[in-house]
């Protein structure tokens, strides 16, 4: 069990309450299946990375579901975990018996969601004012969440607010249910939700246009304490902010301290990526395997000087080994000298230009960055 903090350190750094949904909001990306030894896996490797809370499951969908989250419980991991729920009590008994300490309750907010389950908000605050008392007999932490809160009518997000403040919800989730909040309309709307209320806040982004990290990081900035994110992003559509992204950004903020060890990243990415049959796109944030990569000639160099010339953080710092030079169209000489110079072979900058000339011409027409071998081969055909 982790016990959720007073938000900050001694040292004055501000903790934020992670909550990583991969096994639950992650496994709802189309076509993503966990089998419950995956599950089990996946929960542990979290565990260990230092999330402070495992949202793990819809017990709801069957008597397997279940079972898992059981299993899972059992092991008795050092982080707060959550079933979720909808707005109904026999959800809410399913999750009971699979023995989560916290359970998290969905409502419909949003006009349009009203109006898609026939209700109106009378029924939210009816349902506010039954649920959270039952289920508050049967877990330790209660979480409430407003779905698509993000296109509600603003008056009638804060009147949740209160309104679940009011029934005893320990925490209450604005769920940014299809990615349409931008970061300035996020502080806009804490701000007004902070004006109305002293409830801890928790912020769930979802990644529709690009900005579910942004939004998740600048939702805490507003005064958010708690922030759901998952593994790469997993998730419906688009997917969700991803924990490693908003890992990697609290630790170079300054500002913030949180559990998670970095250096898991990349490793646990990977873990989640192959359970869910995914790729890791080469391009992708924090563990993308172009992340350290480099060719610019003028990069190279700077790099070849100082490793943070050109990267934001090393790649340690995530579980990676060094950062690699690639050899193409835009390579310079620097890169060239130092590639050669650490196989014990000292090249002169003619040599190297000479070398490079015929390296980028070859790149360019194979379309492609060259390999070592290729390297040593015009090396050993041209200047031995």
């Amino acid at each position: 069990m982790r016990i959720e903090s007073k938000n900050s350190y001694p040292s004055g750094l501000i903790k934020p309450w992670i909550i990583d949904t991969t096994l639950r909001d992650g496994e709802q990306a189309p076509g993503v299946v966990f089998s419950a030894q995956e599950k089990t896996h996946i929960a542990c490797l979290l565990a260990n990375t230092g999330v402070d809370e495992l949202e793990i499951g819809y017990p709801a969908i069957s008597e397997e579901e279940q079972q898992t989250i059981r299993s899972i419980v059992t092991l008795n991991l050092p982080v707060r975990l959550t079933s979720w729920a909808r707005a109904k009590w026999q959800d809410i008994e399913d999750a009971r018996k699979c023995g989560t300490e916290a359970v998290h309750i969905s409502f419909p907010l949003s006009d349009l969601y009203l109006q898609l389950m026939d209700k109106d908000y009378a029924w939210v605050e009816r349902q506010l004012q039954e649920l959270i008392p039952k289920a508050k007999k049967y877990f330790s932490f209660v979480s409430v969440g407003a779905q698509d809160a993000t296109r509600a009518d603003w008056e009638v997000l804060k009147n949740f607010v209160v309104d679940a403040e009011a029934c005893g919800a320990d925490r209450i989730r604005i769920a940014d249910t299809v990615g349409v909040a931008t970061p300035t309309s996020i502080m806009a709307m804490v701000s007004q939700l902070k004006s109305v209320s002293c409830a801890a806040l928790e912020f769930h982004a979802h990644n529709d246009l690009g900005m579910a990290t942004a939004n998740a990081f600048t939702a805490l900035e507003s005064g958010c304490k708690a922030v759901s994110v998952s593994v790469t992003g997993l998730g419906e559509r688009a997917g969700n902010a991803a924990l490693e992204e908003l890992a990697i950004a609290l630790k170079l903020s300054g500002k913030y301290e949180t559990l998670i060890d970095t250096r898991q990243l990349s490793h646990l990415c990977e873990e989640v990526s192959s359970a869910a049959g995914r790729v890791i796109e080469d391009q992708k944030a924090i563990v993308g395997k172009a992340v350290f990569q480099h060719e610019s000639g003028i990069h190279c160099a700077a790099l070849l000087k100082n490793p943070l010339s050109y990267q934001p953080f090393l790649p340690d710092q995530v579980g990676r080994g060094k950062h690699e030079l690639v050899f193409g169209k835009h390579s310079g000489s620097a890169s060239i000298q130092h590639f050669f110079l650490v196989r014990g072979i000292s090249m002169t900058r003619d040599e190297a230009n000479y070398l490079l000339a015929i390296v980028r011409s070859m790149a360019s027409e194979k379309k492609r960055a060259l390999q070592p071998d290729e390297l040593e081969s015009i090396y050993s055909t041209l200047l031995v």
